[in-house]
């Protein structure tokens, strides 16, 4: 276990590190740039980062900075791989776009035409490739393509179109679909039609034991069945096996530089100019990467400075990516971090994009410090539960602290009304307030509730007896999701806290609060009054009795 705080102290990282791949001259952003990466990794507890910077005529940059192995003290380099995680989507959309200008592809005719086989049910109308390239499927957002029941069906939850709703899923199925028409494996069909081209030599679409002695060494908390607080202890990842075209591409700066270029050259030497101009039109809201960004296919399309932009980011078990591609301005950046600790590195991105277009020093954006709240005043007050147990939250300047029994615990904010008590008792669920005509009314932390003055609504609720059985900590193997809870709180279950879950028939529920929402939760196997296993999108976690 390695504390990044007392490491960040020691000598070893007196000079930030940064490596430059091949002889370069300097230039006019660099100084800044590096600068708000330096703060940007301490501040995040970054161990390692690659960066790319491309324009319309080549590379501008590829750069790595801080720690592949932090116990080691051994640097992050240039010709190391990274997973980059969804960015592996737009390949996907890329590679399908070729086999439509082959006219081996109808990005319009079901794909249970074309693979009639695959597991799922389409009761509100056909599922088609452009709404899998555009996550409208009506599909649950589910990893694992094969379920542990033969029998077993991903079922759709609205009419295809309808609604943006990110789905692993349906990239899984695109990759069989590469296969199926392409006759050859995603990965190699990717490699030959994309890498090959664009002399991206050292990247691969499978992430195995021969791809992990190229990778960084990659972290991620050292707890995995609870909040992870800004700056705490983090672990060396394990060994992953991955195939899947959700997110299954590894790759290396200089290589993901070359791919840059190719998107602001519109797909130059890759795809018709038409098929780029499908693979970046924004088809339908897709909220989930920004408040104005669109879908295209396996690409967000967004607005910056005036600007049209493709964005995307990549989040595996121990990897996090962004990629911005200004196609107006000409530039773009690429950058990973070889840790997964609940964050993307877009204001890398972003600010490396503004820096190339400004061509000057521009000022660096604010980093937010998770212990500052700017209405802390909202959430002071004292809070208690129908049992007569009373929370004291402070606030002391802009900050917050929980007052339990005379100790006095610092809040870390993420986002909303929601935060994390800095203390092991209390990470297992975070802090959730809740709000009445604007003003804090209530308290929530797992199946415990509190209310404070300002509330006015019921304080009794009928929980269904069956829920017993089904509240507890449920555990998996999966790199993926590996813990979740369920508690029971005001004659509902949520899971992890803060996600309800709504039912839908017998031990079936589905999760979160949308009335389209595919996702679900279903739980089976009752012994001694509990449920033993619980299936989320069909991945099984099995009953654990923790404290």
């Amino acid at each position: 276990m390695t504390d990044r705080r007392t490491f960040l102290r020691g000598a070893a990282i007196a000079a930030f590190l940064v490596q430059e791949q091949g002889a370069r001259a300097g230039n006019s952003i660099d100084a800044p740039l590096d600068r708000f990466i330096e703060s940007y990794m301490r501040e995040m507890n970054s161990p390692g980062m690659t960066l790319s910077l491309a324009n319309r005529q080549g590379t501008v940059r590829v750069a790595s900075f801080g720690f592949s192995d932090l116990e080691a003290h051994e640097r992050v380099s240039t010709d190391q791989l990274f997973q980059i995680g969804s960015i592996t989507k737009s390949f996907v959309a890329l590679t399908l776009l070729q086999l439509r200008d082959e006219k081996k592809l109808d990005l319009h005719r079901p794909i249970l035409d074309y693979l009639p086989w695959l597991p799922i049910e389409t009761n509100y109308g056909p599922i088609t490739t452009h709404h899998l390239l555009t996550h409208s499927s009506g599909l649950p957002n589910a990893l694992g393509f094969s379920l542990t029941d033969p029998a077993a069906r991903y079922v759709q939850a609205h009419r295809p179109g309808e609604h943006f709703h990110y789905c692993n899923l349906g990239f899984d199925l695109l990759g069989r679909l590469i296969a199926k028409l392409d006759g050859r494996p995603w990965a190699e069909s990717v490699r030959k039609r994309i890498f090959e081209p664009l002399g991206m030599t050292s990247s691969s679409a499978v992430i195995s034991n021969d791809t992990r002695l190229r990778t960084a060494k990659n972290y991620m908390p050292f707890f995995d069945d609870r909040g992870y607080p800004r700056h705490g202890p983090i672990a060396p990842a394990g060994n992953m096996l991955f195939e899947n075209a959700a997110g299954s591409i590894c790759s290396t700066p200089g290589d993901m530089a070359r791919y840059l270029q190719m998107l602001l050259r519109k797909g130059e030497g890759i795809v018709s100019p038409e098929s780029f101009a499908l693979f970046s039109k924004p088809n339908i809201e897709a909220r989930e990467l920004s408040p104005t960004a669109r879908y295209g296919y396996g690409i967000g399309v967004d607005q910056l400075d005036g600007h049209t932009i493709l964005r995307h980011t990549g989040g595996m078990a121990a990897f996090s990516s962004s990629l911005i591609v200004d196609l107006d301005g000409g530039v773009a950046a690429f950058a990973s971090i070889n840790a997964q600790l609940g964050y993307r590195p877009n204001p890398v991105t972003l600010y490396a994009v503004q820096l190339m277009n400004a061509k000057s020093e521009l000022k660096a954006p604010d980093l937010p410090d998770p212990l500052k709240v700017e209405n802390a005043a909202d959430y002071a007050g004292t809070f208690e539960s129908a049992t007569g147990r009373k929370l004291e939250v402070a606030a002391e300047g802009q900050g917050l602290t929980l007052v339990v029994e005379g100790k006095r615990i610092p809040l870390q904010h993420q986002g909303g009304d929601v935060f994390l008590a800095l203390s092991p008792v209390w990470q297992t669920f975070p802090l959730e307030f809740g709000r009445e005509g604007g003003k804090v009314c209530e308290l929530a932390h797992g199946g415990d509730w509190y209310v404070n003055s300002n509330y006015s609504g019921p304080r009794r609720f009928e929980t269904p007896v069956e829920y017993q059985a089904l509240a507890g900590h449920y555990c998996s193997d999966s790199t993926w999701h590996r813990s979740t809870r369920i508690a029971i709180r005001k004659g509902q279950l949520w899971m992890d806290g803060t996600t309800p879950l709504e039912p839908l028939g017998k031990g079936l529920f589905r999760i979160g609060d949308e009335p389209h929402g595919p996702d679900t939760a279903e739980f089976f196997h009752f012994a001694d009054g509990k449920a033993l296993l619980l299936k989320i999108n069909g991945g099984d976690l099995w009953r654990i009795e923790t404290a």
